[in-house]
């Protein structure tokens, strides 16, 4: 692979940090809602956001050390994660679980956009090994966008 070079690289190190951002706050907010959850579809939903919030974590290093193999620097602490995520605090643990679904499948679809922009911005500067490990982050995605809508229904 060719040298990329600071400017060349510098939208997929931080479209890379803004997917690492979002990765861990949804990560949270996903461990949270697993936590809170209750009525009816308790089980069902309770064991729903385990496995995403396991999914999520299970990519959080595998997306630093992108950022790393391209010789940046990733986000350093919570607030930096605060800072560069799109994904809302929800700290009100009384919300129904129809409405966790619904903010789950929401926020997943808002990480699923910023994936697609890793993938445009490896491609462009020919960084096949970030564009090809993509393309499993946004399969997985769409596979958490995919169960929680079907769970809202």
């Amino acid at each position: 692979m060719p040298e990329l070079g600071n400017n060349a690289k510098a939208g997929l190190v931080t479209a890379l940090n803004g997917v690492l951002a979002d990765t861990v706050a949804l990560y949270f907010k996903t461990k949270n809602f697993h936590w809170h959850v209750a009525g009816p579809r308790f089980r069902d939903l309770h064991l729903l956001f385990d496995e995403q919030a396991a999914q999520l974590i299970g990519t959080v290093d595998d997306i630093g050390e992108r950022v790393r193999k391209n010789d940046e620097y990733t986000l350093t602490s919570i607030g930096t994660v605060a800072a560069e995520t799109k994904i809302k605090d929800q700290d009100d643990v009384t919300i129904t679980a129809d409405a966790m679904v619904a903010e789950l499948r929401d926020d997943n679809r808002k990480l699923h956009g910023r994936l697609e922009t890793v993938k445009e911005e490896a491609e462009a500067v020919g960084d096949n090994a970030t564009s090809g490990i993509v393309d499993d982050w946004i399969d997985q995605c769409e596979e958490r966008i995919w169960f929680l809508n079907q769970s809202s229904k």
